[in-house]
């Protein structure tokens, strides 16, 4: 069996891994002519840190991040709201790792010269699939075709393939927030290794360390400045190369000075900005044709909350290979593939949309907009209520800690048929 990918992010290139450590060939189509370690931090949750595992490569991407210790939900008086173990630390095997995106992508990309040589084509856009009863062509910018016997669009949000078959579907949904993403160099806060999540969704500050403070060296603070408009005035496309400017958000986190952190000062210290809008696009009723599927941010871009982008898109990779190894045959694995990842993420794409885990800033906002005071968070927000949240959210995404630990590993060989 050959599979066709096309797109050389981080879901395409975990898929092509996973392919090969199950006897199955695949080749990469990534449009750039050479990638490059571009945009900011990502969060890689336990569930997808399983998946780099069993792919031989956790070390290496523990290495390259930080293990997250701990997160934090906080009002924008720096008062805790909720705070729970993550990672190891709340009894998972493999940790959570806030890892800078574009070291991954180049790891991922060293990976696959390792172990595929060959595989990965530069330089080499999909435009196109075509699918018929014994394979499916991808064909490419300029002329040219890769034949396998399945082909895996994992070109991103902007997909040429997901366009061709919805070619009514327009541009992603915009909801209205702006995101302004940048690193700074920092002692560090709290553990070291601590998420902070501040604010509400009209004005909120998203921040995590992904390189330690060690040897003399200071830590390397990702952080995210966010806040709402009318979703109906115009914005750019989002593109992880376009510059922001500070003075269009500082204003906004001015008094946001805490015990434990200066937000103003964290902002003050970076020495570039990025500016994204908050995109997605609804589920689709369907994500393949015939010999070729959807995967990624290509089937089901999402909100960036509740760190499950890139881990959605690695535990697609792993279930499509196993699910093609099990079944040996490739209609039948993209279809036991949709089966299972078109609904689950579905799901995600709705919750992320009603603010996810994130919705414990708006009631913190809603319920004690001048802060907690005397009576303390627990008059306003009980405890119960708090875990409710956290814990349905991991439920339905897939990273309940004993549901995971306990669940059989997607890895698998493809065997020969008789």
């Amino acid at each position: 069996m050959k599979v066709v990918i096309s797109g050389g992010g981080i879901g395409g290139l975990t898929l092509a891994l996973s392919l090969h450590a199950a006897g199955i060939e695949a080749e990469i189509h990534e449009a750039v002519s050479e990638p490059r370690a571009l945009g900011v931090g990502i969060n890689l949750q336990p569930h997808a840190m399983r998946e780099l595992t069993e792919l031989g490569l956790g070390e290496r991407v523990l290495a390259a991040g930080v293990a997250t210790r701990e997160l934090l939900y906080a009002n924008r008086y720096g008062e805790e709201i909720w705070r729970e173990d993550r990672g190891l630390a709340a009894g998972y095997r493999w940790p959570q790792v806030s890892i800078h995106r574009g070291e991954l992508l180049m790891l991922l990309v060293a990976a696959v010269r390792e172990r595929m040589p060959g595989a990965l084509h530069l330089g080499a856009r999909g435009v196109a699939v075509e699918s018929d009863a014994s394979g499916a062509v991808l064909r490419l910018a300029g002329g040219g075709s890769a034949r396998g016997d399945a082909v895996v669009a994992a070109d991103g949000i902007h997909s040429a393939i997901r366009a061709q078959w919805f070619p009514d579907e327009g541009t992603p949904r915009w909801n209205g927030a702006i995101l302004w993403r940048a690193t700074s160099e920092h002692p560090g806060y709290l553990t070291g290794r601590s998420i902070v999540q501040a604010g509400s969704s009209a004005v909120k500050f998203v921040c995590y360390p992904i390189r330690e403070a060690r040897d003399g060296q200071p830590a390397l603070i990702n952080w995210i400045a966010e806040k709402r408009v009318d979703p109906s005035l115009p914005w750019a496309r989002e593109d992880w190369n376009r510059a922001g400017r500070i003075e269009d958000f500082l204003p906004l986190f001015t008094e946001w000075e805490w015990p434990w952190l200066s937000v103003p000062g964290l902002i003050r210290s970076t020495k570039a900005v990025w500016e994204f809008p908050m995109v997605d696009r609804d589920p689709l009723p369907r994500w393949t044709r015939g010999r070729a599927t959807l995967l990624g941010d290509a089937a089901h871009p999402m909100y960036p909350i509740g760190s499950n982008g890139a881990s959605q898109a690695i535990l697609d990779a792993r279930i499509l290979a196993h699910h093609l190894a099990v079944t040996g045959e490739a209609e039948a694995g993209l279809a036991a593939y949709e089966a299972v990842r078109r609904p689950a993420t579905a799901a995600i794409v709705a919750a992320n949309r009603g603010a996810g885990p994130d919705l414990v800033l708006d009631l913190a906002e809603q319920r004690a907009p001048k802060g907690f005071g005397a009576a303390g968070r627990e008059a306003v927000l009980p405890l119960e209520e708090l875990r409710s949240i956290a814990e349905g959210y991991k439920r339905m995404a897939g990273f309940e800690p004993s549901v995971l630990n306990a669940r059989a590993s997607y890895s698998a060989r493809l065997q020969a048929l008789a």
